[in-house]
């Protein structure tokens, strides 16, 4: 009985030591307690940077509204650091309201459900999809739009610290594991397929509900998905900064061109094609124009083929002639020397990329595991006070 009093006791002094500080001051010591120095600091680093941002973005906002948005990102930061360590369904937003010195009310008036703390910046995304398909150029495609929208972000975020990108896949692990969350996400991803047809359909002149547009929708939606998955894997991978951001444009350029091609004929339409008629025609021509290529590959192939064989006549006679075939096995051996040559510094070279990744992987598995140890410490000291609480 003792051991409990003086359990709950201690739990008592730690929220009254919180209590007694600032909003910032008590902010960062949950973050310190909850997720360590490090991590703590690198949150601290990134508010700042997001300030900047938002005071060059907005250089006329008052006080008033800057305050709202400085709380709105204290919420975010602690919802999103307590989610992730002790799992969604295990914090409260009246906890959060208590952290950062708020009422609950108030917290809902920022976020209207538990779900958009998560994913505070969704009607932003929205409106930013909307933007970048409805200002495009005249004959610039809505993938090369979204291109140029997915690649305007500021080169100030490239100093995010390397904390905070590691941070980045637990935080989707929390989200992929997560039924409300996962259910928020594809809301969310309905919300912006939904604003992309509209959009596409009336630059277009068509119906919203046609085929044409609900499918180039879903397509050019699916690049924000390769954006996001391909900064994941990246991420984990060991790349940062500069090196990360060109690698997830990489990759969203690769899905943009596969989209471009298959979204030829519905480019049509916004250059002036109105009726379901043209748009046929525009498949088959671009069916036909599919069957010329695959003939103009057919024809290249059996013209490889013939290419071959006479190159193997060449080579049968050179074979014959004695001087021609010693000339031949020197630069054989010559190229063989300076592929042996090659061979070996790419070795090297690999072999220096290799434990340079193996560093980079080790300092990354090393946080998560100090992340999970963490999390499962606070797995059990919630379970012991709930089973201290049922005893009572």
């Amino acid at each position: 009985m003792a051991s409990e009093v003086e359990s709950a006791g201690r739990r008592a002094e730690e929220m009254d030591e919180l209590e007694e500080l600032s909003s910032v001051e008590r902010i960062h010591a949950l973050l310190v307690r909850e997720l360590g120095e490090e991590l703590a600091d690198a949150f601290a680093q990134s508010r700042a940077l997001q300030e900047r941002l938002e005071r060059r973005r907005h250089p006329e906002e008052g006080l008033r509204e800057r305050k709202k948005r400085q709380t709105r990102q204290q919420i975010s930061d602690v919802a999103t650091a307590l989610f992730v360590v002790r799992g969604f369904d295990r914090v409260t937003v009246a906890e959060i309201a208590r952290i950062v010195g708020v009422s609950e009310k108030t917290v809902f008036n920022y976020f209207p459900t538990k779900e958009s703390l998560v994913f505070d910046r969704a009607d932003e995304g929205v409106e930013q999809l909307v933007a970048a398909l409805s200002e495009r150029e005249p004959g610039e495609s809505p993938t090369k739009a979204m291109l140029r929208a997915l690649d305007s972000e500021p080169e100030e975020l490239a100093e995010l610290p390397d904390a905070i990108q590691m941070f980045t896949p637990l935080f989707s692990e929390m989200v992929a594991s997560t039924p409300a969350l996962r259910a928020a996400w594809l809301e969310l991803h309905d919300r912006l397929v939904e604003a992309a047809t509209r959009e596409l359909a009336a630059r277009a002149g068509v119906d919203p509900g046609d085929p044409e547009p609900m499918v180039a929708a879903r397509a050019i939606v699916g690049l924000l998905e390769v954006n996001y998955a391909s900064r994941i894997r990246h991420i984990e991978a060991g790349l940062r900064g500069p090196e990360l951001h060109e690698a997830v444009r990489a990759d969203v350029e690769r899905g943009a061109r596969l989209l471009d091609t298959g979204l030829w004929s519905f480019g049509l339409l916004t250059q002036g094609a109105r009726t379901r008629a043209q748009v046929q025609e525009a498949a088959q021509a671009a069916e036909a124009a599919r069957g010329q290529v695959m003939d103009a590959l057919k024809q290249a192939r059996e013209a490889w083929r013939e290419l071959r064989r006479r190159e193997q006549e060449e080579r049968g006679k050179e074979r014959r002639e004695r001087g021609r075939e010693q000339a031949k096995r020197k630069q054989a051996q010559a190229k063989a020397k300076r592929a042996a040559a090659g061979a070996r510094r790419r070795a090297q070279d690999e072999m220096k990329q290799a434990l340079k990744q193996a560093a980079k992987d080790a300092a990354y598995e090393a946080f998560r595991q100090a992340l999970g140890e963490r999390h499962e410490a606070i797995r059990k000291r919630h379970e012991s006070f709930v089973h201290e609480r049922e005893r009572d």
